[in-house]
């Protein structure tokens, strides 16, 4: 899915916890955020096997979030929402089209790589793929909840990511055309700061 999806369901998962001590919601947010988005940070190494643990990382949020329910404070709130997040993340990519940058015409047979039992978990499709009209439903599910409890200037940045992703939605089947032109155009001092899933295309 879209790593503003992620981002938007990571932010809402900090709002719900934060509702156990809101004094602490800034930070419950903001930690709701960056886990949510980190764990794709590993498209620059094995993308959704390194920071990718559907069941390491599920029992480690519920462990955190117990933490924080019981002894709540800025550093368990903003623990329990980042693994919450980052945990959440990794099953909505399982409810997904795959590990593919054209899922609709691969039909990939990848989600996540599940540490615990050795392989990859397949994708469920529920997504078509990321930028799918579904997928921009979930985040605008996510962020109209979210702008009738927040503040400015999370209001603003719920707004942005909103923006964000009605803008990937509208480009994302294009996605190959244009990374393509523009890895042509790629100074090769710069190719290190490409991610290695768009490392085939440089060869079209």
């Amino acid at each position: 899915m879209m790593a503003t999806t992620h981002g938007l369901w990571g932010v809402a998962l900090g709002a719900t916890l934060a509702m156990r001590a809101p004094e602490y919601a800034p930070v419950a947010l903001v930690a709701g955020f960056v886990g949510g988005v980190v764990p794709d940070l590993d498209i620059y190494a094995n993308h959704r096997r390194t920071l990718h643990a559907p069941v390491y990382g599920s029992c480690l949020a519920a462990l955190t979030v117990g933490l924080a329910l019981a002894v709540p404070s800025a550093a368990t709130l903003a623990l329990a929402a980042a693994l919450s997040a980052a945990a959440v993340h990794v099953l909505m990519d399982v409810a997904g089209g795959g590990l593919s940058l054209q899922p609709w015409a691969d039909q990939p047979d990848r989600a996540v790589y599940s540490h615990f039992h050795g392989r990859w978990v397949p994708p469920r499709g529920w997504v078509r793929y990321d930028g799918a009209p579904e997928d921009l439903a979930l985040a605008c599910l996510a962020g109209v909840g979210l702008l009738a409890v927040v503040s400015d200037p999370f209001r603003w940045g719920i707004v942005a990511l909103l923006v964000a992703s009605v803008a990937y939605t509208l480009v994302r089947k294009r996605l190959v055309a244009i990374v393509t032109t523009l890895l042509a155009y790629t100074p090769a001092r710069l190719s290190t700061l490409v991610p290695r899933r768009f490392d085939h295309l440089r060869e079209r």
